[in-house]
């Protein structure tokens, strides 16, 4: 049984720690720069640190269910308190952003080594991090949203961080245009792209925060599921979904789900460690997080007949649409950070997949447990994945993997590393987190029973075939083959290839060790986590899981308890990815753009997955463009001709005019004021004798 403690106790104060530490780092880091720019780095790392372990404190009390909420006053006009709401979610995704993050700052001291902005770079790294926790920490929606923002801020900032917009901190291809629509961003651009796109997001969800206020009177979760008469009131005005699905326009947002994952892309602008901040611990998982906090709660409404299915049936489309649809991007894409982007944004798909299809389950915690076990699985391989890329990248110096090829002797420990977190990636069977993420995921939906389970499961099959494809041939294109030119040209200048400093090369190392680690134990670390998330959610929410109905006869023993239809389609879904691409850019058995070039549907395709299914030209087209031609057009055919003719050279004859009828009566003789004068007064006595 869940414990709650209040008060100001030693596991509240760890709590309070854990977001405050990176403020405080943020705050101070500008002033020791002003002594000593590499001091900087040590003190991020430093209090980075102190944050995970104040994080890693609560995990023995979270383990058992327990639960730390802590308030202090705030805004007492409407009785708002500011907390903190440590519970078994909110301390293991703190530990995931603690640790993670560590780890990228430890590489980032290498990575960043001489940038002339480190001091800045430092500023907003702690900043980011901080309004992260503070996102996990907080116990109220209003709270929350100023971490939300922070992040947003953050990610601003450290996209466009090479605000001179050099063209190596460009992404795209020079030249490359869709639709009219140039594909090469730099910095600035890309920064301010995410910010609008995510800000859309954004006001979707401040809408529906306020319109859950103004029934509620409250911002707080545990207040919220507290007292439902709120849920009644507007679910019988035909008002708690359309809030719901608001509230989940801030995730779309920020997670980078269609409509909204355009930015994503362009958001490779920004330094390597800052990539995998991003997609790893921050920014892209909190939509998760943020849908994992609250799915609980409208489930719950949901099975006391307040809610209907809608809301979960737009979550789970939305995944399914956006793991499709950026995985097929990824196949074709010659840039290693964006294919590792469009990887991200597809497999949070996934776990919007999962919270999604779990609302529409009788077993909730199944799919909740797929989906959090995936976010955790994956911000440990993709920021391996991001960090490796970043060592290609400091020592190949092009982002283009048509300028790389044959590096697995010169970066041995980069290629293992690379394989191991790829293979996570790939859902290699039963030695990868990935894979048994990935299969808990395919067995939640398959078991669902839902109408739209069956569209759903196929859905997710074939993005993983697409997942083990790019995936191998963003390893095949990097590590196999022959050198590129460009790395001849190197080496004959005398830049030789070599293995990224023991700095760099550490922190991505462990994440890759600890995804096959976990991933031998995957199962039970799986159904350790299912076992906990049960417990946390009979407790908080009342949700209680009913024992589901497997046919294990075709399982060996060690595999029991797992669905053989979602266990089966994970193996095909491996091997065919798998195996095409090894035929393609491993064994180099098929050349890819001969292939692609012979055959009329397979080049049309190529080019529309290239173009990015013209999406993001569609986007500046209507978004950008077309308001741009509209905004000049009332320039020009209404303030030049309604303003410019009409009022000013309108009034202006007007005023001169009546300037001259004035002049003209000004004669300057006494006797013509005295007249005009006399003939005036006349003229009111007539009046008033009339």
């Amino acid at each position: 049984m869940a414990t709650e403690f209040m008060g100001l106790d030693v596991s509240a104060i760890s709590a309070w720690t854990i977001w405050i530490l990176p403020f405080l780092a943020a705050v101070i880091i500008p002033a020791v720069g002003k002594g000593s720019k590499k001091a900087t780095g040590y003190v991020a790392v430093g209090l980075a640190l102190a944050s995970a372990l104040f994080a890693t404190s609560l995990l023995p009390g979270a383990l058992e269910a327990q639960e730390v909420h802590d308030q202090i006053p705030w805004i007492s006009s409407i009785g708002l308190k500011a907390g903190v709401l440590a519970d078994p979610l909110a301390v293991i995704m703190a530990n995931v952003v603690g640790w993670i993050s560590f780890l990228i700052l430890v590489y980032s001291i290498g990575y960043m080594k001489g940038d002339k902005d480190i001091v800045r770079f430092w500023f907003w790294m702690m900043f980011f991090i901080g309004s992260m926790q503070l996102i996990v920490l907080s116990d109220n929606l209003l709270q929350l949203f100023f971490g939300w923002e922070g992040v947003g801020l953050a990610s601003y900032a450290l996209i466009g961080f090479w605000y001179r917009d050099k063209a190596q901190h460009h992404v795209g291809k020079e030249g490359y245009s869709t639709l009219g629509i140039m594909e090469y961003y730099s910095p600035t651009h890309a920064g301010m792209k995410a910010f609008i796109m995510t800000k859309v997001g954004d006001i979707m969800m401040l809408a529906g925060m306020f319109l859950i206020f103004a029934y509620a009177g409250t911002f707080g979760f545990k207040e919220l599921i507290g007292d439902t008469a709120w849920a009644t009131t507007m679910s019988a005005e035909g008002l708690l979904v359309p809030a719901a699905v608001l509230l989940f326009g801030g995730a779309l947002g920020k997670s980078a789900q269609f409509p909204l994952n355009e930015w994503l892309l362009e958001a490779m602008t920004g330094p390597t460690a800052v990539s995998a901040l991003i997609h790893a611990a921050t920014m892209v998982k909190a939509g998760v997080f943020l849908v994992a906090r609250l799915g609980p709660l409208f489930f719950a409404l949901g099975a006391a007949g307040i809610l209907a299915d809608q809301f979960f049936e737009i979550i789970a489309w939305v995944g399914a649409i956006t793991a499709l649809l950026l995985a097929t991007q990824a196949v074709v894409n010659p840039e290693i950070k964006k294919v590792l982007a469009y990887s991200t944004g597809s497999q949070i798909g996934y776990m919007m997949m999962a919270l999604g299809i779990a609302g529409l389950s009788q077993q909730f915690v199944d799919g909740y447990t797929a989906g959090f076990y995936h976010l955790i699985s994956h911000a440990m391989f993709k920021a391996s994945l991001f960090m490796a890329a970043g060592s290609l990248l400091h020592v190949v110096g092009s982002r283009f993997m048509t300028d790389m090829g044959g590096l697995r002797k010169q970066m041995k420990k980069t290629y293992a590393f690379m394989w191991a977190a790829g293979l996570a990636l790939m859902g290699a069977p039963f030695i990868t987190t990935g894979f048994w993420s990935k299969d808990a995921i395919f067995a939640a939906v398959y078991e669902s029973g839902n109408t739209w389970a069956l569209p759903i499961f196929v859905i997710a099959i074939l993005t993983a075939v697409i997942t083990a494809f790019y995936t191998t041939r963003m390893i095949g294109m990097v590590f196999f083959g022959k050198k590129s030119k460009h790395i001849e040209k190197m080496e004959s200048e005398g830049n030789h290839i070599h293995e990224a400093p023991m700095l760099m090369w550490v922190p991505y190392g462990i994440l890759a060790v600890l995804t096959i680690g976990i991933g031998i134990i995957g199962l039970s670390a799986e159904e350790g986590i299912h076992e906990l998330f049960t417990e946390y959610l009979e407790n908080s929410f009342g949700i209680y899981s009913v024992l589901p109905e497997v046919d294990e006869s075709m399982l060996p023993g060690f595999l029991s308890g797992l669905n053989p239809i979602a266990l089966g389609s994970s193996l095909i879904a491996f091997s065919v990815g798998f195996g095409l691409g090894y035929i393609f850019y491993i064994g180099r058995w098929v050349d890819p753009v001969k292939f692609v070039n012979s055959n009329l549907f397979f080049y049309a395709l190529h080019k529309v997955m290239l173009n990015r299914w013209y999406l993001n030209a569609i986007i500046y087209w209507v978004f950008v463009i077309a308001p741009l031609w509209l905004a000049r057009g009332i320039w020009r055919y209404f303030e030049r001709t309604a303003i410019d003719m009409g009022m000013n050279v309108g009034l202006e004859r007007t005023i001169g005019w009546s300037a001259k009828v004035v002049q003209a009566s000004q004669t300057g003789i006494a006797q013509s004021y005295l007249f005009v004068f006399g003939a005036g007064l006349l003229f009111i006595v007539l009046i008033l004798l009339i």
